[in-house]
């Protein structure tokens, strides 16, 4: 029998509860947030974001995929070179690339526009989990996170990789709390995109499984027949998504799966110099850090505070749960603390600090760490005025420090600009010539002017057969450009004669050689 007055039990009455309908205040403050990503985001995008070899790598390939019709097998190298990320980062930006003609601005567009969506992604996730303050202090601070808003405004296949997994983590979210199973199919597409972006994001798989299994678990008999047929369609689905790379495989003797299995089982791959405590401890404050306050070796206070205190928070909060979001703060915090471990003990350059950007090898991780803290911020706005300082005393801060911290307006090597003006130069240098790059080191390429240069209708050619060589050197690896290094480059190549040498971009030099009598 039912209570006086109170409504009979539906077959949705073990269904976690809807959180409230989005009030007026709530609708203005997520556009607010939105206007400001979007603002940070996309003005000024030509200039923005830096130029250098792995841009124009990608854009030769996106040019001709949608411009010359072939198809990529495989996505953009890997840092170690033995093997490649996914070919689904070439066909998430075709669209753009198609509509622009090749343009790089557009497809930096596209980019900055998936930067947008990891905030409004974060935000929902935010709301359904723990509700509206919280789901506004965690997408605030991504819309102003510098890392984020860098991560958006260059070509390079980590930087979808926040609206990927932010998706990942929704997906997830929603099939839980409405126990609609349908949702692990998108679950499984995030998931495949994330791997894509980065082979490290394969991380993520382990606690999706166990995720879905949970889900598995706590269902009556007669609802996991339907739970374990959507999860075989996200299996097939992840598997499809890598068939590119099979057929890439077959015709060349494996060549991809040697690569991964090598670095695997070499004890390069975890290397770092550190004993396995100190890759944990440094692993998880970086990690950790990165997300709210950036770099830590670039700011180590900041960075270590930040840490600290997201550390703190990701303890209380499964702790301090309840009911519904007890399910979400335990996932959460297994998720984050699984991935950190792996990633810590097995890669090693999470260990190092380089001259060469390494923190996209985690990136996959920084929507968790927004969540929990607007959660934290949430936790004490409810506390009244006290907490209420606090919390926005916690949140100015890190507003303060990444606004001051933003990436600068026009990038330090000009941008894509700057690579026309200097492809521009390099024509004008060489009148009715065909032209050849040579790089110093041999091991990073000159795509960064070979796109230009390609995009005008003056493809580069092989030494042998050019009637200028243009030898483009890096400070970074080489430094005596000009000197010693170049000619020793140039010997091999015929008479060539000197005339003209200039610097397209700080720590770069371009020097033009033309065939003849010095």
């Amino acid at each position: 029998m039912t209570a006086a007055g109170a409504s009979p039990p539906t077959g949705d009455a073990n269904r976690t509860r809807r959180r409230p309908a989005i009030a007026p205040w709530e609708w203005l403050g997520f556009g607010a947030v939105i206007l400001v990503a979007a603002a940070v985001r996309l003005v000024g995008l030509a200039g923005r974001g830096t130029w250098d070899a792995d841009q124009g790598h990608d854009m030769l390939v996106l040019r001709a995929f949608v411009v010359d019709g072939q198809i990529p097998l495989v996505g953009p190298p890997t840092s170690i070179g033995t093997f490649h990320h996914g070919a689904l980062y070439y066909d998430l930006l075709a669209p753009a690339a198609w509509l622009s003609g090749a343009d790089p601005v557009v497809v930096v567009a596209e980019i900055a526009l998936g930067g947008v969506l990891a905030v409004g992604l974060v935000w929902w996730l935010a709301r359904a989990i723990a509700g509206p303050v919280a789901a506004i202090a965690a997408a605030g601070l991504i819309a102003i996170s510098a890392t984020a808003i860098d991560a958006s405004t260059f070509i390079w296949n980590p930087n979808l990789i926040a609206a990927s997994s932010a998706l990942l983590f929704c997906a997830e979210w929603q099939a839980w709390r409405s126990r609609q199973p349908r949702w692990w199919l998108l679950a499984a597409a995030a998931l495949a995109v994330t791997m894509q972006l980065h082979v490290l994001g394969s991380v993520l798989a382990v606690p999706t499984a166990a995720f879905f299994l949970v889900d598995l678990r706590r269902r009556p008999a007669g609802e996991r027949g339907a739970v374990l047929r959507w999860g075989a369609g996200g299996l097939a689905l992840i598997a499809a998504s890598y068939v590119p790379l099979l057929v890439y495989d077959l015709g060349h003797d494996f060549a991809e799966t040697r690569g991964i299995v090598g670095f695997f089982l070499s004890p390069e791959g975890a290397h770092s110099g550190l004993d396995p405590v100190s890759r944990l401890i440094f692993g998880t404050l970086r990690i950790l850090a990165w997300p709210l306050a950036g770099l830590i070796t670039n700011a180590p206070l900041p960075g270590i505070l930040a840490a600290v205190s997201a550390l703190a928070v990701l303890a209380w909060w499964p702790l301090r749960a309840h009911g519904e979001e007890r399910v979400a703060a335990r996932w959460l915090v297994a998720t984050l603390g699984f991935s950190i471990v792996v990633l810590a003990l097995a890669v090693g350059g999470l260990s190092l600090v380089t001259p060469l950007p390494n923190d996209h090898y985690h990136a996959f991780l920084d929507p968790p760490v927004f969540v929990a803290a607007g959660v934290a911020a949430a936790a004490l706005w409810a506390r009244g005025l006290p907490g209420r300082v606090l919390a926005g005393a916690g949140l100015a801060a890190l507003v303060a420090w990444n606004v001051a911290t933003w990436p600068p307006a026009t990038a330090v090597d000009g941008g894509w600009p700057a690579a026309e003006s200097a492809a521009a130069r390099l024509q004008r240098d060489t009148p009715g010539l065909t032209l050849a790059l040579v790089s110093l080191p041999s091991f990073k390429t000159a795509e960064a002017y070979a796109f230009p240069l390609v995009r005008d209708g003056d493809p580069p050619v092989g030494p042998s057969r050019a009637g200028a060589v243009v030898v483009l050197c890096d400070a970074l690896f080489v430094h005596d450009c000009g000197g010693p290094a170049e000619a020793v480059a140039v010997a091999d190549l015929g008479v060539l004669r000197l005339v003209d040498r200039f610097a397209p971009a700080p720590g770069r030099t371009l020097s033009v050689y033309l065939r003849g009598e010095p």
